[in-house]
């Protein structure tokens, strides 16, 4: 009777510790990826049917961090029943982080997933919100929604955000030196990986409409506004990246506007728009960059985003190959600096796991990741993941796609926050090369 009471007290201890180091490490989220990124990883995709298929598991099978807080409250509900029942699909965090860019931000986030029509045939639609503040004076806010009408005949994407960002800077390329470069392409070029931190405010609004053709094939259009202000590069005089490629590109190195058109074909089968255990999404778009719509120069961009998952078991579903393939090429015109592509400048910032956002960028720029996704436990409560990814750059000065990678990879444990949408708490470490490695940290899988 001692031994089972001290394994009860045990197991309750056990419970205890792992919820705050949970709730601990979800306030770690990366404020690289909220400050660089104009967009958050909650792309609602197809949900076709397989919820009634055998590979699905019912929910109540599962356990995820609401389970543990209901087993660990001293005043547990009476009937599970009524706790089923008061379960929401939204999730509620703090947002606590640390790094000697920002100092010590504090703040609140929220992300939600809805149906608004029947799960056989309509997609969820999904939110997010947050509001951060830092000890550096940073302010971080920004509201985010995809949403699918009934029976997905319409979807709208969009995006507001306002905020006073920090952007690390390593210069142009794939951190190959140049052969006899030029003062200025050497400073671009930035062999020695000297860091730059770019200092700026930013106000986005971005919306785009999208028309089902056919069974999960979207035709759609948008506008964005990007306005870039006090543009300021810290510690360094006028010789640094940023200054040399706005004298150059003809561009203001103090502020910048990036606005414009967009034009996308989306094709998903993928069954959830968090964690996916298989189908395809398939997003391509054109970013028509116009002077009418007070952009700073024009410009045109092509986005491609493919993401390709293999389940490779019926019985553990969350036992998933995933492929994810982003490029953004330039096809015309010119970008501002802080708005060239490269290494987490994907729209959701998740690209790059092993580099610091910003560590390489350029004209046009590739990736390429593949991740095995393991189960660890049965209820799904815990499961990891192995990954491997190579970036390539073209930079007009010496580096060319597909011609010179740069690899990266890891390794991570993946905690379920909440079931009815699939939404994992992942903690990951990953290594690059310049000595380039550390904790990635956030809601959701990658991609």
């Amino acid at each position: 009777m001692h031994n089972a009471y001290n394994l009860m007290y045990l197991e309750n201890l056990l419970k205890y510790f792992i919820c705050l180091l949970i709730f601990f490490l979800i306030g770690f989220n990366t404020s690289v990826g909220q400050i660089n990124g104009t967009h958050h990883h909650l792309d609602s995709l197809k949900n076709t049917s397989d919820t009634k298929s055998s590979t699905s598991q019912h929910t109540d099978s599962l356990y995820d961090i609401v389970d543990l807080l209901k087993d660990i409250n001293p005043f547990k509900n009476k009937s599970k029943e009524n706790f089923a029942k008061k379960r929401s699909p939204i999730s509620y965090l703090p947002n606590i982080n640390y790094n000697p860019s920002i100092g010590f931000q504090i703040g609140l986030k929220a992300v939600g997933g809805v149906h608004f029509g029947e799960k056989e045939n309509t997609s969820m639609s999904v939110f997010a919100t947050a509001l951060n503040y830092t000890t550096k004076g940073i302010i971080i806010g920004y509201l985010f929604h995809d949403t699918y009408t009934k029976e997905n005949n319409w979807n709208l994407k969009g995006s507001l955000h306002i905020a006073k960002m920090v952007g690390l800077d390593y210069g142009l390329g794939i951190g190959v030196p140049l052969e006899n470069p030029s003062p200025e392409e050497y400073i671009l070029n930035n062999p020695d990986r000297i860091r730059y931190v770019n200092n700026y405010t930013v106000y986005g609004l971005s919306e785009r409409i999208y028309r089902q053709l056919s069974e999960n094939l979207f035709l759609g259009a948008g506008v964005y506004f990007d306005l870039k202000r006090n543009i300021t590069t810290l510690g360094s005089d006028e010789n640094n990246p940023l200054e040399i490629y706005s004298q150059q590109k003809g561009y203001s190195s103090t502020m910048n506007n990036n606005n414009g058109l967009m034009f996308n074909v989306q094709y998903m089968t993928r069954d959830n728009p968090n964690s996916a255990y298989k189908g395809t999404y398939t997003d391509i778009v054109l970013r028509a960059n116009q002077t009418w719509l007070g952009s700073s120069q024009e410009g045109f961009q092509l986005l491609t985003d493919f993401r390709k998952y293999w389940q490779l078991s019926t019985m553990r579903p969350n036992h998933v190959l995933a492929f994810w393939y982003y490029g953004s090429y330039n096809v015309g015109g010119d970008l501002g600096y802080l708005d060239l592509p490269g290494t987490g400048k994907d729209p959701y910032a998740r690209s790059g796991r092993g580099y610091t956002n910003g560590y390489f960028r350029g004209k046009s720029y590739a990736y390429g990741e593949i991740e095995y996704r393991f189960p660890i436990l049965r209820n799904q409560f815990l499961s990891g993941v192995v990954f491997g990814n190579l970036q390539t750059i073209d930079d007009e000065i010496g580096s060319k796609m597909f011609r010179q990678w740069q690899p990266a990879g890891g390794a991570g444990l993946r905690i379920l926050f909440n079931k009815l949408t699939r939404t994992n708490l992942c903690v990951d470490y990953a290594f690059g090369k310049f000595g380039q490695r550390g904790l990635f940290l956030g809601l959701n899988e990658a991609f």
